[in-house]
């Protein structure tokens, strides 16, 4: 499975920067830009933690989807 994230969608709609959003969520600047190409899974913790700032559910950032290669 691959996880696919709408993070970087709400962040620039939001007008912050990945060092902003870090900040916000407690959270290193690295990580964010890992989340954001879908390199890292999140603690269920930093994943509510994100949701909040944007006030949207986990399940509206965060998808996991089947891989396409098989």
């Amino acid at each position: 499975m691959a996880l696919k994230t709408k993070i970087k969608e709400y962040r620039e709609m939001a007008g912050l920067k990945q060092a902003d959003l870090a900040e916000l969520v407690h959270s290193r600047r690295e990580t964010i830009v890992h989340l954001e190409n879908g390199r890292y899974n999140p603690s269920l913790k930093l994943a509510m933690d994100i949701a909040k700032v944007f006030s949207v559910s986990v399940e509206e950032l965060f998808e996991f989807t089947e891989d396409e290669e098989k």
